[in-house]
């Protein structure tokens, strides 16, 4: 099962989730990563669960049209939305109050 990691406004949270898990799901039913992981729609709208990948970019899909319209050129600096993504290898993240 994937470990996470959530580094968020100087304090880091670690745990595991079942394989292919949404981040936004889990938070949206009081599992890990609640209450560590700030969301909104779950849909790929609002941008409120955009994340920089610090380490397992390389498992995750290429970012969706969804990602690519609301990110625009922070794709490129390691961004992606949690919503638009399903885990099923350790990931390290980073989502501060400025993201």
């Amino acid at each position: 099962m994937p470990i996470i990691t959530i580094h968020k406004n100087g304090q880091i949270q670690t745990g595991e989730v079942k394989n292919n898990a949404n981040l936004v799901v889990c938070a949206g039913i009081k599992k890990f990563p609640y209450p560590h992981l700030k969301y909104g729609c779950g849909m790929g709208k609002c941008c409120k669960c955009a994340c920089r990948v610090i380490a397992g970019q390389e498992h995750l899909p290429e970012p969706n049209w969804k990602e690519l319209k609301l990110l625009g050129d922070r794709i490129d600096l390691g961004f992606r939305l949690m919503c638009q993504l399903w885990v099923s290898h350790d990931l390290e993240i980073e989502q501060n109050d400025l993201v």
